[in-house]
Parts: structure tokens; C-alpha cells; sequence
């Protein structure tokens, strides 16, 4: 483990550290100041954070999965971006999945950080195999869970990403890919709920989108794969196929019942003039990817 206090997480900030005397805006003023830090040290991160993608989109083409292990903040974020990528991308709920130190997303569990067997465990819990890619996330790079999680994962032939926000930390001889965006002191001083957590999410948000982008989830830059469903949905996939084939939307409303409700089939089908039937082959032969669908028709 790491010294924490040589951590930049655990250390002070020393412009914030009148907070608790200013009024209610300078305080705003002085959160929103260190929030600005957080992007760019993230775009520093893009030639690491670009070899995690290509790892994790090579595993998932050859029907592998996305595991995050997380503990605290941490584990949370990894829960919030796995839940978003079924209704946003209509994968399988089971392709990324989150696992979190103590299990209960409801129930503070920060001490289960310290648990390095449960972490270990969980790889074989999980039926986690070398097709799989684990993304070990804590903002110190030393949570034991985690350590653990990403040792083991590694002993079983597991592709292995690290994200935390300390250089010089324990995750960089455990990984394949050590994603480290550090965004200084924190305001509240070890609060990395704060610019750690944001650029956790920012990180997670970029590795999923970009995979995705590149299974064919997106068309230009609409996500043609998305769930319809509620209205909001419905209306947004009929304009979607409306623009993106020029035909109307009651045509384009037409399509998508036809095609029960897949936008990706109805846009191909209008492009095309085939059937539905015909859609779902040609789509299937080409891994989902709709532009190459049409080149290949």
C-alpha cells in the first residue's frame, strides 16, 4: 500500500482552506474554480484511456465482457455508468457489470475497502475469464478490494485497466493499463467524492462510449441501438430514422412498428427496400454495424 499521506488525494488544499468563512457564493465560486482542474487532467489521460478502449472493444468482440470493481465513490460510478449502457446502447445487461466492495449500493460500505479477500473472490464468483476485461477503480489506487480484484483477475489471464488519481500508486504493477487523471488537492480535503469522482465519471463515460462507437451502437453520432421505452424514446427514434432517411415521421413511425421497435433495422430497411427479416441477416452478418450492412448489401 502506498504512504497515504504522500497521496494528492489525502493532501490539503491550500485554496480552499478559508471555505468554512466564506459566504454561500465565494464557496460556489471556489468549488466551481477546482472543477475546472478536472478535464484537463483527463485529456491528459487519452493515450492510456485510448489503449483501455481498444482493450476492452478487442474482448468484447470476441464475447467478452466489461467488469468494474470499485469500492465507496468509486464502486458507485462503476455502478451508475454499467446500468446506463442497456437502455443507452440495448446491450445485454450482463455485457458490463459493476461489483462493489459489501454489495449494497444503499448501505455506507467504505470499510469494505479493506477486505482483499472478498475482492479476490469475486473473480471466481463472477465466472470472470481471460475473454473478460476487470477495470479496478479507487481514487487512492490502493483500496485492498480492489488490489485484490485486479491480482487475481491477472493470475486467470483477465485483461486488467486501473483508474485512480495518484501517480505513484498501487495499481501500476497490477494492471495492463493505468488511467491515473490527477486533479490536485481535493476541496474538502480527502472528499474524492469531488474532482476524483468527476473524473472518474468523466473516464467511465468515455471508455464505454467509445467502445460502443466502435461495436456500431452509433450512426454518425445517434445511438441507433437505443431501448424505446417510453415516449420521449419513441419520439426521439422516429425523428432519428425521419433524419437520418428523409422520409417523414409518420413513415419513420411506420418503419419502427414494423421493425418492432429496432431503430437500426427500420433506418436499414428504408435505405435498403428490403424486409425486416432481411435487415436483422444483413445486420447480423456484419456484427451489428449498420453502415457496413448497407456498404455490403
Amino acid at each position: 500500500m502506498p504512504d497515504l499521506n504522500q497521496l494528492i488525494t489525502e493532501s490539503v488544499n491550500p485554496d480552499t482552506v478559508r471555505i468554512d468563512e466564506c459566504s454561500t457564493e465565494e464557496m460556489l465560486y471556489m468549488i466551481n474554480r477546482e472543477d475546472c482542474k478536472v478535464a484537463p487532467a483527463v485529456r491528459e489521460q487519452i493515450p492510456q484511456i485510448a489503449k483501455a478502449v481498444d482493450l476492452i472493444y478487442q474482448a468484447m468482440r470476441k464475447g467478452g465482457r466489461l467488469f468494474y470493481v470499485g469500492a465507496g465513490t468509486s464502486g458507485r460510478l462503476g455502478f451508475l455508468d454499467a446500468f446506463e449502457c442497456p437502455p443507452t446502447y440495448g446491450v445485454d445487461p450482463q455485457l458490463v457489470q459493476a461489483c462493489v466492495a459489501g454489495g449494497d449500493l444503499y448501505r455506507e460500505s467504505e470499510g469494505c475497502e479493506d477486505n482483499a479477500q472478498e475482492g479476490a473472490a469475486l473473480i471466481s464468483e463472477r465466472g470472470v475469464t481471460e475473454r473478460d476485461v476487470v477495470v479496478g477503480i479507487s481514487a487512492s489506487g490502493s483500496a485492498a478490494y480492489v488490489v485484490s480484484a485486479l491480482r487475481a483477475a491477472r493470475k486467470v489471464g483477465v485483461g486488467t485497466v486501473g483508474l485512480t488519481n495518484n501517480q505513484n500508486n498501487g495499481f501500476e504493477q497490477e494492471c495492463d493499463v493505468c488511467i491515473a487523471p490527477v486533479c490536485g488537492p481535493e476541496v474538502i480535503s480527502g472528499s474524492t467524492r469531488m474532482k476524483a469522482g468527476t473524473s472518474q465519471k468523466l473516464v467511465l463515460n468515455m471508455l464505454t462510449t467509445a467502445v460502443m462507437v466502435r461495436l456500431g451502437k452509433v450512426y454518425g453520432n445517434r445511438m441507433v441501438d437505443v431501448q424505446v421505452t417510453n415516449q420521449k424514446l419513441v419520439h426521439r427514434s422516429i425523428r432519428m430514422i425521419a433524419e437520418i432517411t428523409g422520409v417523414s415521421e409518420p413513415d419513420a413511425e411506420t418503419w419502427l412498428n414494423r421493425t418492432n421497435g429496432n431503430v437500426k433495422q427500420a433506418i436499414f430497411c428504408i435505405l435498403s427496400g428490403k424486409d425486416p427479416k432481411t435487415a436483422q441477416r444483413c445486420l447480423e452478418k456484419n456484427h451489428g454495424v449498420l453502415k457496413d450492412a448497407l456498404k455490403h448489401l
